[in-house]
C-alpha cells in the first residue's frame, strides 16, 4: 500500500460549486476511483488560503497504469472538465503534474 498526498489551490469564485459537487460525487466517478485501486480517499480544504489537500491510499501494483485507466474513463474526463477549471495548480509542482505532491514526514498506524 502506498500513501499519497497532494495539494492544489481552489479558485475563490469556485468555492461554493466545488463543495456542492464533492458533497455528491457522481457514482461512476467513485466506481472508477475504486476500480483503479484507490482507497481511503479524502480531500480537505484549508481556508482562507483555499488550499485543497488530497490524501489517498493506492493498493495496486502499477500506479501509472491505474492512473492512465482513470484518465481514459469518459465519465471521469467529464468530471475533470468541470472540476479542473475550479483549481489553480501550485507553481512548485513537477512538470506535467496538476496536483503538487506532499512528502510524508510522519505516520502512525
Amino acid at each position: 500500500m502506498q500513501r499519497i498526498a497532494q495539494i492544489v489551490r481552489l479558485r475563490p469564485e469556485a468555492l461554493t460549486r466545488y463543495l456542492e459537487l464533492h458533497a455528491s460525487v457522481w457514482p461512476d466517478v467513485l466506481r472508477t476511483i475504486r476500480a483503479c485501486r484507490i482507497t481511503n480517499y479524502s480531500i480537505f480544504l484549508r481556508e482562507p488560503e483555499l488550499l485543497l489537500f488530497a490524501y489517498f491510499e493506492y493498493v495496486g501494483d502499477d500506479f501509472g497504469s491505474d492512473q492512465a485507466r482513470m484518465a481514459a474513463d469518459p465519465v471521469t474526463q467529464e468530471w475533470w472538465s468541470i472540476t479542473m477549471p475550479m483549481q489553480q495548480p501550485l507553481d512548485e509542482r513537477p512538470e506535467g503534474e496538476w496536483w503538487a505532491p506532499a512528502r510524508e514526514v510522519f505516520h502512525l498506524d
